[in-house]
């Protein structure tokens, strides 16, 4: 399973199996740390996490991803970004250990939803989830977290300001991997006048040593905590379908086959980085953006990434770096992070054509977003619902029960109204 093809430099398409020579493969794997650390260090850096931990997990991840899709899907998990709201909620509630543990459960929900997939395929997964409610869904996550970003923000302006200009610049003005490290561009400038202004503590990083271990921690499992992290189950699994869907276009390779595997490898890196201290994991986009400006697909670049991911994380300097960064710059950052997080559940509407002129589909996006960007809450006893848990179950109910009501008059021959898609 790990042996790759070895192919000219001048071939047009690497293929997953196939690599270049080991010098160009590790160039191309260090591209791929450059673009995933942007986004991944963020997510530690906002709830709190240890970033080299993060990091850590990360690498391990990825090399579990590979092992379990049997090297055939190129992926690197980074951070997700569907877990940031449940984590904060969590470690607010109970502490760190508590969050962990909802990761561990979410993982393991996963690995589960990945067996019946491998067994079954994915066509159960349309018809209880269709495009309108993981859309939805995953558009509410992003926007629920519009205040967080609102707080930071407010910490720093001018350096948020700066950064969030920057991102917008790059993005708009430069193509290919330049454009893709836009994130990555713009939270070291931001980050170096905020250092040239004083608004840096640099005393932790001069006291890191070079080379140690990250810090560790053991999850605690808490039924109160639980239900804030099975909305991030939905989003998950849509990315994981995504991106494999993503792969196989841009590769010609049919991985229908492996869908189940790559949300159980995702699955069992999530319950890995959740038992140690480290986040949630996902298959970035970013490094599909890479691939695509490379046209080079193959795993072993990713096992090079994985590799520098893992040496990156034993130095604590590097780690005290990333926690240093100021609320002003993560404040710019997670201006546009969040909201395309949000319009990223837009897209998925538009992708799969869902026809907003129904009932349904406006009713089943209309009430969860409403829920979700409002974050209403409801306590029952020990259990506390949030803007994101409601937004979700709302989801389900009214496109669900909507369908059912309709079955229900059609059957007795009352007036048809279009389901829509």
């Amino acid at each position: 399973m790990l042996t790759w093809k070895p192919v000219s430099s001048d071939a047009a398409v690497v293929a997953p199996d196939e690599r270049l020579s080991w010098p160009r493969t590790i160039g191309i794997g260090a591209q791929h740390v450059v673009a995933m650390f942007g986004a991944t260090f963020l997510v530690p850096v906002l709830t709190g996490f240890p970033p080299a931990t993060t990091l850590l997990f990360s690498g391990i991840g990825t090399v579990v991803f590979l092992l379990i899709t049997g090297n055939r899907v190129p992926s690197y998990l980074g951070s997700s970004f569907a877990v940031i709201a449940p984590v904060l909620a969590a470690v607010g509630s109970h502490g760190t250990g508590s969050a962990l543990g909802g990761l561990v459960v979410l993982g393991a929900v996963l690995v589960a939803i990945g067996a019946v997939v491998h067994l079954v395929g994915t066509h159960w997964i349309d018809v209880v989830l269709p495009p309108i409610v993981t859309g939805a869904v995953v558009a509410l996550i992003g926007f629920n977290l519009a205040p967080a970003a609102k707080d930071n923000f407010e910490k720093g302006p001018v350096v948020g300001v700066v950064t969030l200009v920057l991102m917008v610049v790059v993005l708009a003005f430069f193509r290919g991997l330049i454009g893709r490290l836009a994130i990555f561009i713009a939270v070291i400038a931001g980050y170096l006048l905020a250092l040239a202004m004083g608004d840096v503590d640099t005393s932790a990083i001069a006291a890191a040593p070079w080379i140690g271990l990250p810090d560790f921690e053991t999850p605690t499992f808490h039924l109160a905590v639980l239900p804030l992290f099975l909305p991030a189950v939905i989003a998950l699994v849509a990315e994981n379908i995504g991106h494999v869907k993503s792969v196989a276009q841009m590769t010609g390779h049919d991985l229908d086959p492996v869908t189940g595997r790559a949300l159980i490898g995702d699955g069992l890196a999530t319950m890995i980085a959740g038992a140690g201290g480290g986040t949630a994991t996902t298959t970035y986009a970013e490094n599909i953006g890479v691939m695509a400006a490379t046209r080079v697909y193959s795993t072993a670049a990713y096992w090079v990434a994985a590799a520098v991911a893992i040496v990156l994380s034993l130095c604590p300097k590097v780690g005290a770096i990333i926690s240093a960064i100021p609320p002003g710059v993560l404040g710019g950052a997670t201006v546009v992070l969040y909201g395309l997080v949000g319009i990223l559940g837009v897209r998925i509407w538009l992708t799969n054509h869902v026809d907003f002129s129904q009932p349904i589909n406006q009713m089943t996006a209309a009430i969860p977003l409403i829920i979700g960007i409002a974050d209403f809450t409801w306590q029952i006893g020990d259990l506390t619902f949030t803007g994101i848990s409601l937004g979700s179950v709302a989801a389900l109910l009214v496109y669900h029960g909507m369908r059912l009501m309709k079955a229900a008059r059609d059957a007795v021959g009352g007036d048809k109204i279009p389901s829509g898609p």
